[in-house]
């Protein structure tokens, strides 16, 4: 039990810390909203590309997923995103806030729990297939989270060729795009480009974090406090608990079926925020659901790692 308990605790408490980091630095007067502000747009504009081809580029193609994984993660995404299409904007009038909120239920951040969860309950030798569904995954939120943005702050209209724009456009998508062509036919950079270029890629979680922090507002999280609860009942409680037991169900298991649970269960996205800012949604609610959800996410990731490590589900 303290072993799974602790598995949560390491994967959160970096990300409460550079909230705090954040946070203290505004109230100590060594920055201020403004400056953070132009911060977080230089960082949605230049470290997150950065990161996004990175993560890309230095896949595996020899750590495939099996085909049902490989299936599975899409296709129940795709229906996810669909559902909430339908759903959001029935309950949800302002467009800034429908786009935010959707946004935060269906982009989890895999991209920085998966790895460190799986490695630390599998070991290193299963850590590759989880950086495979990253891939896959991370293509799919990014694509996803600049189609919805684009559609709501556009007045909810749909319209192809600008959002097709907008997809292009976005930052992440073309450090995503480039990483891709790279990752596809095998172009390798130079060490002396490779080394700055990792350095740039590991820049976009930690400010955004930091940045994060130092935008939290606590008085808004009242305001707000029924719509966070309802975003993080269905991004934390809700999806986990119909996708791991439809993944059993389809023959998934061990390391596979964890990987689920790390698609579904984990917090929102840190990249949603400056997304969620730089795209019109509404920015301060983008940033709360990040916040309280990885504070939540350390009951919740342990609660499910715990009782699927009890039924057995992990062997």
């Amino acid at each position: 039990m303290l072993e799974s308990f602790m598995v949560a605790f390491n994967a959160v408490a970096p990300f409460l810390i550079l909230l705090g980091i954040g946070f203290g630095a505004v109230r100590l007067k060594l920055t201020d909203r403004d400056f953070m502000n132009r911060l977080n747009k230089l960082n949605f504009r230049l470290f997150f590309p950065f990161m996004m081809f990175n993560n890309v580029y230095n896949a595996k193609p020899e750590d495939l997923p099996s085909v049902k994984l490989m299936l599975a993660g899409p296709l129940t995404f795709l229906a996810v995103v669909a559902l909430l299409l339908i759903i959001v904007p029935r309950l949800v009038k302002e467009n800034p806030r429908r786009g935010t909120i959707i946004q935060a239920i269906f982009r989890s951040n895999f991209i920085i729990y998966g790895i460190p969860l799986t490695t630390y309950v599998f070991g290193n030798d299963k850590a590759s297939v989880c950086g495979m569904m990253v891939l896959i995954m991370v293509s799919l939120f990014n694509v996803a989270s600049v189609a919805v943005l684009e559609m709501f702050r556009d007045g909810g209209k749909v319209r192809l060729m600008p959002l097709l724009l907008g997809i292009l456009k976005n930052p992440l998508m073309q450090g995503c795009i480039v990483g891709l062509a790279f990752y596809l036919l095998q172009i390798k950079l130079p060490p002396f480009i490779e080394t700055p270029v990792t350095s740039l890629a590991g820049v976009a979680t930690t400010l955004a974090l930091v940045v994060l922090g130092a935008n939290l507002k606590f008085d808004e999280l009242k305001k707000n406090s029924r719509t966070i609860i309802a975003v993080l009942a269905t991004r934390l409680i809700l999806l986990p608990l119909i996708m791991v037991p439809l993944g059993y169900l389809i023959g998934l298991r061990g390391v596979e079926l964890f990987l689920i649970l790390m698609i579904y269960g984990t917090p929102v996205a840190t990249a949603s925020y400056p997304m969620a800012q730089n795209m019109g949604g509404d920015g301060q609610l983008a940033g709360q659901l990040v916040f309280v959800s990885t504070v939540v996410s350390l009951v919740t990731i342990f609660l499910f790692i715990f009782t699927m490590s009890q039924l057995g589900l992990l062997a």
